[in-house]
C-alpha cells in the first residue's frame, strides 16, 4: 500500500489518496482537493468520506463528475452530502453506496472496512485498509473529536471511545486533521476524555 496526503482548504483537512496494487482510493475530498487528487490519481476506483461534514466531502461532486467513481458514505450522513445543512456553499453529492453501521466492502480486489463511531456525526466513521485505520474526525493525535455541533452526540461519543478501547490490533491511524499516531497511543490517551463528556 502506497500513501499520499495533502491537508486541504482553510481547516487543514487531509485528504488521504492509498494506492494498493496500481489502483487508487479517495478519502474525504475536502475543500480545494480536487486539482491535487486529479494530479495524483491514474487508476481512481472510489470516494470514500468517513463522515458528511462539508470539509470532508467539499470536492466529492467535482471529483465524480470528472472521474466517474462511486461515493461510500456513511448512512447516518448521507443528508449532509445533499442539503448543506451548516449552508457552506457545499456542492451537493450524492453517495451510491450509504454504509451502515459496522460493514466491509471489496472494491476492485481492495479490502475496506468501515467502523462507525458515532458522536462528532451521527454517521461517523474510521476506515480501515490494510493496517491504516482513516479515523476522519473521531481520533486524532492527542485528541479526540468535537461533540458539540448540531447532530453530535456527548453520549454517542463516550459509547464510541469505549468501544475503540476494546480493538486489539497494532495500527497506525491516519486523522482527519494533524498528524498521524497510533491505535495503542490513542488508547492510552482516551481514559483522560471521559471526564469531560
Amino acid at each position: 500500500m502506497q500513501l499520499k496526503s495533502k491537508a486541504c482548504g482553510a481547516y487543514g483537512t487531509n485528504c488521504y489518496i492509498v494506492s494498493i496494487d496500481g489502483k487508487e482510493i479517495i478519502i474525504d475530498p475536502g475543500m480545494d482537493a480536487t486539482e491535487w487528487v486529479l494530479h495524483n490519481v491514474h487508476h481512481p476506483v472510489a470516494i470514500l468520506n468517513t463522515h458528511g461534514h462539508f470539509d470532508h466531502v467539499w470536492s466529492n461532486a467535482a471529483l465524480v463528475e470528472a472521474l466517474h467513481i462511486p461515493i461510500y458514505a456513511p448512512a447516518d450522513d448521507c443528508f449532509m452530502l445533499q442539503d448543506d445543512p451548516f449552508i457552506q456553499g457545499t456542492p451537493s453529492s450524492h453517495a451510491d453506496v450509504a454504509v451502515v453501521g459496522d460493514q466491509s466492502f471489496v472494491i476492485e480486489g481492495i479490502n475496506v472496512a468501515f467502523m462507525h463511531f458515532p458522536g462528532h456525526t451521527p454517521g461517523c466513521s474510521a476506515i480501515l485498509i490494510e493496517n491504516a485505520l482513516f479515523s476522519g474526525d473521531f481520533i486524532f493525535k492527542n485528541s479526540i473529536g468535537r461533540y458539540d455541533f448540531p447532530y453530535s452526540s456527548s453520549d454517542q461519543m463516550r459509547q464510541s471511545l469505549e468501544k475503540f478501547l476494546l480493538i486489539d490490533a497494532d495500527w497506525e491511524i491516519f486523522p482527519g486533521h494533524g498528524e498521524s499516531t497510533t491505535l495503542k497511543v490513542e488508547q492510552k490517551n482516551v481514559p483522560y476524555w471521559f471526564s469531560f463528556l
